[in-house]
């Protein structure tokens, strides 16, 4: 199936995506400073560049997208591949996905916990931010 758009107005509308700052991002910094946390955010010296750090905790979080990041809940609508090209989608999607787990894994042995909010859950916000207490209250995994 051919992509309903020009290259021209796929190339503009990606563009658009935000790497940072994006609106669930948003929701999840809103919730975790209304909560009384203060954070750190988008540190580059730590892998994966986490969307909120929290230094003294040694937590790490990071908001995803779920097309981005392929969520992999089979419930996720979000997480749907493209219908065209997917010689080109399938292993960009995967090495991010991959990528996503290294990160992690490093960050783990350097000692930080790492929570990941996915997209689609954002409208939960209570279940959300009892995870997110119950993340940053816990104690950390290396004590």
């Amino acid at each position: 199936m051919a992509d309903t758009l020009t290259r021209k107005e796929r190339s503009e509308r990606m563009s658009r995506v935000r790497g940072k700052d994006s609106k669930p991002e948003m929701v999840v910094r809103r919730l975790v400073h209304g909560m009384g946390y203060r954070y750190r955010l988008h540190r580059r010296d730590l892998p994966g560049t986490p969307d909120l750090v929290f230094p003294s905790r040694k937590k790490a979080i990071f908001v995803h997208g779920c097309f981005w990041h392929r969520h992999p809940d089979p419930a996720c609508k979000l997480a749907r591949l493209p219908k065209s090209r997917l010689d080109f989608w399938i292993p960009k999607l995967e090495g991010n996905r991959r990528r996503d787990r290294d990160n992690q894994a490093r960050l783990g042995e350097l000692g930080w916990d790492v929570l990941v909010v996915w997209e689609c859950r954002i409208g939960y916000k209570e279940q959300i931010e009892n995870e997110l207490r119950a993340f940053l209250e816990r104690d950390h995994a290396g004590d």
